[in-house]
């Protein structure tokens, strides 16, 4: 029997480009089914006595004429029967009430006016209703009839993947429509699961629903060979969600999601947008949701100059920042490769379509002064978001006089220059290794915050700490991903290191915040949520890739690198302010002519390229700087 339907499948499909039917036969099997459901209708209604339905044999015409009309009029012949659905049951259900409507009326009409037309040509009232619902039942009983045959025997069940669908309710029930009508689909639904008990032991579509003490068992796994699950509650919490993204990695699931119910279209999802489980899901933080009003009254009508604007950190501040309607953004970068494309990606942005006039794209060092000062004079900015650094640790410890003159005197360039052209506000990216620093990037970063809270002015310096950024340049996360995809071994420098993480979008919706509330001299800190340990992150990113054989190593701790990071330094402490998320750091102030004579004697001692004496009067400056690099350890003594 299976063969015979493949057969026939193969004849109606097969022979056709792509396997779509084409379109004059779909309408000329919807006439035949108009033509034999009138002969039901008639043998129904007078199979004792056929002669008695007063209709003549020769005058058929005029129903399968109407019906052909109307049939062409609402096209519907134009779906693929494969993919067939509401939208061509609303087609039918409209041709067909139409043409039984327009029957009537003219019946009516036609009976009034000319009575022999109407007996020659229009059967009896209840010939034309009966005839009306055979022909639309079977119509869409050929339709989904097909699909159905075609989805068993064209899908591909070589390579599926048993799925559990936790949650019974839309999301579950629009997750299976889809899997189901998706031919190329890898994905089998062999049960579904959910938290609400009148839920559990019905059925959906013949799939049982089960509760999750009964279906996240080792067993209840084993016995359905289940392979993936997929999240199917798009409104989950973020706690329950983790809990349950945490009992499927414990079971060895691949565990993925459906989006949120704003990304569906028309009430759909697709097969595409079941996406994988990113990291992010598990860190255990809620994300920062900010208001609007303090960033608009800032950035609205303003010409904006972010430095280091094709990093991670600078780029996302970029984005951000053209929803608030800039008079102009400078986004400047010393990375041609990186700027082209980020470049690129906002020319072709649709939301920034009608923008492109107030966007420029600037290649130049900060480190730069006649460049830069060209910037300024060109531009004039208002704001100035500096975020144009070096980051990565180990580097910096073997390029100490690169660090020290990007991060350090960089900085007080642009500071310089903002105050001399009456930048209102600078807002200076800084980090959490600034904080009691061990290395030499965090006591530049260090330096770089004293030299711009000690400028004095109409410019109103304000900076930012906050610790890892999730995705960013130099972040484990990428570095872990490219280990997994190599087939590891994952590389962590120490077991009990750890570090706090925010995503890219939070950290820099809380700078522009910050930027917004500052009123000059104020370092911010932001809530970064808990510690989070290295080893227990390489785990569940190797959980999460499903690749359990994956070792993870120790490799020691890299020169200048923490075991754990902090937030404020000892003598620190904090002042709420009215955003929660954004705290006040109340830290030492120093005078413009101390911090001047500093600065000018790390020049000098830059101008040398003797990185011992660079790291040297770097100490003088920041007391705190207790270097773990062996090299720099020893001037500590």
């Amino acid at each position: 029997m299976y063969k015979l339907i493949t057969k026939f499948c193969n004849f109606i499909f097969g022979k056709h480009n792509n396997n779509t039917l084409p379109r004059y036969w779909i309408l000329a099997v919807d006439m035949i089914i108009v033509v034999i459901s009138y002969v039901g209708a008639l043998f129904m209604l007078y199979f004792q006595n056929i002669k008695s339905s007063g209709f003549d044999w020769s005058r058929i015409w005029i129903v399968p004429v109407v019906y052909l009309v109307a049939f062409l009029i609402s096209r519907t012949y134009d779906g693929m029967l494969r993919y067939s659905g509401f939208n061509d049951i609303r087609k039918i259900f409209s041709a067909c009430t139409s043409t039984l409507a327009f029957l009537l009326i003219s019946k009516l009409v036609f009976t009034k006016v000319a009575p022999h037309v109407a007996y020659e040509l229009y059967p009896r009232y209840v010939t034309l209703v009966y005839h009306y619902l055979f022909t639309m039942v079977i119509m869409i009983l050929m339709r989904f009839t097909i699909r159905r045959l075609y989805n068993e025997v064209y899908k591909n069940t070589g390579d599926k993947m048993n799925v559990l669908v936790y949650g019974a309710g839309d999301g579950g029930t629009v997750l299976l429509r889809t899997l189901s009508q998706d031919t190329q689909s890898r994905f089998r639904v062999k049960a579904f699961v959910d938290d609400d008990p009148k839920r559990v032991k019905s059925q959906i579509n013949t799939i049982k629903v089960y509760s999750p003490e009964k279906a996240l068992t080792p067993d209840f796994i084993k016995k359905y060979n289940i392979d993936v699950m997929i999240i199917a509650i798009p409104s989950l919490s973020e706690e329950r969600s983790r809990e349950i993204i945490e009992k499927g990695m414990s079971l060895n699931l691949i565990v993925k999601s459906i989006p949120a119910f704003d990304k569906w279209v028309d009430g759909k999802i697709t097969s595409n947008q079941i996406q994988d489980i990113k990291i992010e899901d598990l860190l255990g933080r809620k994300p920062i949701i900010l208001g609007k009003s303090n960033v608009i009254r800032e950035i609205n009508e303003k010409v904006v100059l972010v430095t280091g604007a094709a990093g991670s950190i600078g780029s996302e501040i970029c984005r951000q920042i053209m929803h608030y309607n800039p008079e102009k953004l400078i986004m400047l970068d010393q990375a041609e490769s990186p700027m082209y494309d980020f470049q690129f990606e906002m020319n072709n942005t649709p939301d920034f379509k009608d923008m492109h006039d107030k966007m420029a794209f600037v290649i130049t060092n900060v480190k730069d002064p006649v460049r830069m000062r060209e910037v300024f004079e060109m531009y004039h900015p208002q704001v100035v978001f500096h975020a144009a650094a070096y980051k990565h640790v180990p580097f910096m410890e073997e390029n100490a006089y690169e660090a020290v003159f990007v991060n350090v005197f960089g900085t007080k360039l642009v500071a310089d220059l903002a105050v001399e052209f009456g930048v209102e506000k600078f807002v200076m990216i800084s980090t959490d290794k600034a904080v009691n620093p061990t290395n030499v990037m965090g006591a530049t970063k260090r330096i770089a915050e004293i030299y711009t809270q000690s400028r004095k002015g109409n410019t109103k310096f304000i900076t930012t700490r906050f610790g890892n950024v999730l995705g960013s340049n130099g972040s484990v996360v990428p570095l872990f991903r490219k280990q997994i995809e190599k087939g590891g071994p994952i590389t962590v420098t120490d077991r009990r290191i750890t570090r706090f993480f925010m995503t890219i979008p939070e950290a820099c919706s809380l700078v522009l915040e910050a930027g917004s509330i500052g009123e000059g001299g104020d370092i911010f800190v932001f809530d970064m949520g808990e510690k989070v340990k290295i080893w227990d992150l390489a785990e569940k990113m190797r959980k999460l890739a499903h690749r359990p054989d994956i070792e993870i190593i120790e490799t020691g701790l890299r020169p200048g690198e923490k075991l754990y990071e902090e937030v404020l330094a000892n003598e620190e402490n904090t002042i709420k302010t009215d955003n929660e998320k954004i705290m006040h750091a109340v830290v030492r102030k120093y005078e413009t002519a101390e911090v001047d004579s500093m600065i000018a004697k790390l020049h000098a001692e830059l101008e040398t390229c003797d990185q011992m004496k660079i790291v040297a009067q770097m100490k003088v400056i920041v007391p705190e700087f207790k270097s773990n690099n062996s090299i720099f350890s020893q001037l500590d003594k």
